[in-house]
């Protein structure tokens, strides 16, 4: 048994998250960053991997003071639990998503340093899955088992392209702004290696959003 996964990404029109250089550059409309607050508070936890991290240094929080209010109201704490999927313990400890807004827990695998998963430890939860790197279906099923229902991943392009592979996703939801980066090395929606056989989606809909357009489908076969 695994939580709901559902990922939420802002692209350019040729599919790129970022440029080459993989800082964070502004691509949602206020519309879309409106929306994707909704989606945070409707989930019950937020993961990245650590690239993200890295790069943009995320909070992960709802930035809304209302939808935070209405969290409350229904029993929750004001922010989703923040997951990080960090392989060999990146993480910087200044990182704002080890901040105390929200409890955050990292994942790492075996070959992590251990001296620096204790440095993390006094600031997160740090979940072992894995030898060399994170294994997605194991940390999804202690996930289920810590009461995360829904979990919203919000990239980067590697993450995003493993539980694919996987068959860990059950729900995409892609803004494409009305821009073009441009780049081969800039990092795209689905990075790493090719797919052996291409992932099937059926399109729920798209509509017009803000300055650009949101396209919501699901993956044919998940697991």
């Amino acid at each position: 048994m695994r939580p709901f996964v559902f990922v939420n990404v802002a692209a350019s029109l040729d599919g790129k998250i970022s440029d080459e250089t993989r800082r964070q550059i502004r691509i949602s409309s206020e519309e879309d960053l409106n929306r994707v607050d909704e989606l945070r508070a409707k989930s019950d936890a937020i993961m990245v991997g650590i690239g993200t991290i890295l790069s943009d240094d995320p909070s992960l929080t709802v930035k809304n003071e209302k939808l935070r209010a209405r969290r409350i109201l229904l029993g929750l704490q004001e922010n989703p639990v923040r997951v990080v999927v960090d392989s060999r313990c990146r993480i910087p400890l200044n990182a704002r998503v080890l901040d105390q807004r929200a409890k955050t827990i990292v994942a790492v695998s075996k070959i992590a340093d251990k001296e620096k998963i204790e440095g993390v430890k006094k600031k997160a939860e740090v979940l072992v899955c894995g030898d060399e790197k994170v294994d997605l279906k194991c940390l999804l099923t202690h996930l289920k088992e810590y009461g995360i229902k829904k979990l919203m991943v919000e990239g980067g392009g590697t993450l995003i392209n493993s539980l694919l592979a996987e068959g860990l996703v059950d729900e995409f939801y892609i803004y494409y702004a009305p821009v073009m980066i441009g780049g081969e090395k800039a990092p795209t929606i689905c990075d790493g290696k090719s797919f052996a056989e291409k992932i099937k989606f059926k399109i729920v809909s798209i509509e017009k959003f803000g300055d650009g357009f949101l396209v919501r489908a699901v993956p044919l076969v998940s697991r």
